[in-house]
């Protein structure tokens, strides 16, 4: 099941975790992204706390938390391909994390609602 952020952030359920991602949208808007600064697994965030740093050719933008948890994974290989981004945004995640609200993705919108947004 895929939620969107009206902050062109995908979010997908898997188990007790939500995978983290921008969406092909927000990769368009970004252009060549150069850098990606991950967060620490581990941490523990704040729905709404900045946590990801994305610097591309045309701009730095920051990832903020959607849900408050704890970030129990990253995508390393981003860390040296920041490109992947670029290429196929749905499959490179950014980070895994356990909500502290077993109900965390129920107020973020689906696929024909976000894809009203962008239109």
């Amino acid at each position: 099941m895929l939620k969107y952020t009206e902050d062109h952030e995908w979010l997908r359920a898997e188990g007790d975790e939500i995978v983290v991602g921008i969406t092909k949208h927000a990769s368009e808007q970004l252009g060549d992204v150069v850098f990606i600064e991950l967060p620490e697994e581990g941490r523990e965030v704040s729905a709404g706390d900045e946590i990801v740093v994305i610097e591309s050719v045309k701009a730095a933008s920051d990832i903020t938390a959607p849900v408050a948890g704890t970030i129990t994974a990253v995508n390393e290989a981003l860390s040296d391909s920041p490109g992947d981004v670029n290429g196929d945004p749905m499959a490179a995640w950014f980070f895994r994390i356990k909500p502290t609200d077993a109900g965390a993705l129920d107020g973020f919108m689906d696929e024909a609602a976000y894809k009203a947004l962008v239109d």
